[in-house]
């Protein structure tokens, strides 16, 4: 989002702001940088917010605290893009959606080979009587490590009921796998 900022008129007050904030660069940069956790972020912030601060100049009231001011508008800022962030739905590209639904078919397979290669009958037998959206669910986002928006779309399906999926397949295991906790096997739990 691009939005309309109107610089000082008065050249005078555009040199006193560069003359006050350039020494505060540096601190501000750092403050940037711990906000957003990346480097290329932190510009952007630094950037965005020596605008804003550039823009509103004309009402800092001389003698104030002009850091204190700068990173208030820094942390405004950033809080502004965070929010922004959120709102936004997940994005994937097109060329990611094609190749996964491409790749369906073999991934597919691959969760057959996984399934054969684990080490414990009980495992595997709880895995195969799950029901066939509960496993794919399962593997994509637990096995195979995508998001649930990825999963999602792998399955052809909205990523609440992924979600909901994958939740779901895992009570299913933990219920199949509990006498594996308590060191018995069902058949001797049965007998007694």
């Amino acid at each position: 989002m691009i939005t309309a900022v109107r610089p000082p008129q008065d050249r005078e007050l555009a040199c006193r702001f560069a003359e006050e904030a350039e020494p505060l660069f540096e601190v501000l940069a750092r403050g940037a940088r711990r906000l957003t956790r990346n480097a290329a972020d932190a510009e952007d912030l630094l950037q965005d917010t020596l605008l804003y601060a550039y823009a509103g100049f004309a009402s800092f009231q001389e003698g104030s605290n002009l850091k204190a001011w700068l990173f208030r508008i820094l942390y405004n800022r950033w809080v502004s893009g965070h929010r922004a962030k959120q709102r936004r739905v997940a994005e994937v590209s097109a060329d990611a959606v094609s190749d996964l639904v491409e790749g369906r078919a073999a991934m597919c397979s691959a969760e057959t080979a996984i399934v054969d290669v684990l080490p414990r009958d009980d495992v595997r037998a709880a895995l195969a009587a799950m029901p066939d959206g509960f496993r794919e669910a399962l593997f994509y986002a637990d096995i195979e490590g995508y998001t649930y928006a990825e999963t999602a779309v792998i399955l052809g399906i909205p990523m609440g009921t992924a979600m909901s999926r994958v939740a779901r397949a895992r009570q299913r295991l933990r219920v199949a796998l509990a006498h594996l906790d308590h060191g018995t096997d069902s058949s001797e739990s049965a007998i007694a």
